[in-house]
């Protein structure tokens, strides 16, 4: 009994699915001979392809010049100089400073007072500033670099 209950509806799901896939069909049907679908868009022209006279295309552009590398010190004077004005104004050399702090911390308390601070910051600007200006030209800036460490000799 329970087998032809399962065949029964076996045969039924199937009858099912073909009467689907019929109405489904003529569904797209109808739906192909609808004529108030919007007509398909036009097709795009053809890309033009030159005659063999056509004339060749013109020389290559020249080559730009390569960049000049950088110097040591221009590269450090660039990198004070923020506001891109070819020198260096007390505020930019002092706001840079910032990765001397051990060096400035005079007490070791790892805090830095801004006496600290300003007072080693100032008076090496003061050394640079030759002519007094107020602000450092690149000949005066490359005073401030600090002096390369000794090179311990071989004891080969």
């Amino acid at each position: 009994m329970a087998i032809s209950r399962f065949l029964i509806g076996g045969a039924a799901s199937a009858l099912l699915l073909t009467g689907g896939l019929f109405l489904w069909q003529g569904y797209s049907q109808i739906a192909a001979d609808d004529t108030d679908l919007p007509a398909p868009p036009p097709a795009l022209p053809a890309i033009p392809v030159a005659g063999p006279n056509a004339p060749k295309r013109g020389p290559a552009p020249p080559a730009l010049p390569a960049a000049k590398e950088a110097s040591r010190e221009e590269r450090r004077f660039n990198r004070y100089d923020r506001d891109r004005n070819e020198r260096i104004s007390r505020v930019e050399m002092m706001s840079t400073r910032t990765a001397a702090f051990r060096k400035l911390d005079r007490n070791g308390d790892n805090l830095l007072t801004f006496e600290e601070w300003a007072v080693a910051t100032s008076d090496r600007f003061a050394k640079a500033d030759a002519d007094k200006s107020g602000d450092l030209t690149r000949t005066e800036f490359a005073t401030t670099a600090p002096k390369p460490a000794a090179q311990p000799k071989c004891k080969c």
